[in-house]
């Protein structure tokens, strides 16, 4: 039987790479100037952290770092945007942090959108992926288009295809 899985896997690597670019244009920008801007990239906690004086400045932040993420080919999706700033002392303070791997909820709609387009595919939820099994690699395939052009809320690899 044939298989492959769908996973969402980060390159650390770039996102350095887009982090420290992030860090270059921090020093050009001139709205930035007197904000006393800090972007730095925690690898081992998988977060980004941003400081800056105004709630305004982070924003400016998060668009540069986003705009960069993108320039690597790495889908802005990872970051987790959902929290507010906080401000501490006479500054405030962001993390982002990096989500890998798919949570049980998307893993939930991948599988039911799959079913749901009638292919003759078996699908399974095996940790933080979905593997897909089938007799036929054209099923695999039509599998993998259909699930490309469909908008979930982490980006989505395919990965560990098998003959």
């Amino acid at each position: 039987m044939a298989s492959f899985d769908i996973v969402n896997k980060i390159d650390l690597q770039k996102i350095d790479n887009a982090v420290n670019t992030a860090i270059k244009e921090l020093v050009n920008r001139y709205d930035l100037k007197d904000e006393d801007c800090e972007i730095e990239l925690d690898k081992k906690n998988k977060l980004i952290k941003l400081q800056a004086k105004q709630e305004m400045a982070i924003q400016s932040l998060i668009d540069v770092v986003l705009s960069k993420l993108t320039k690597q080919q790495i889908d802005p999706r990872i970051l987790d945007l959902s929290k507010e700033p906080n401000p501490s002392g006479k500054h405030m303070h962001q993390n982002l942090p990096i989500k890998e791997g798919i949570d049980k909820e998307t893993a939930k709609k991948v599988v039911s959108y799959i079913k749901d387009c009638k292919l003759k595919v078996q699908v399974s939820i095996m940790d933080d992926q979905v593997r897909v099994t089938s007799k036929s690699i054209d099923e695999l395939q039509s599998t993998m288009a259909k699930v490309r052009a469909h908008e979930f809320d982490v980006p989505l690899q395919f990965d560990n295809m098998r003959s």
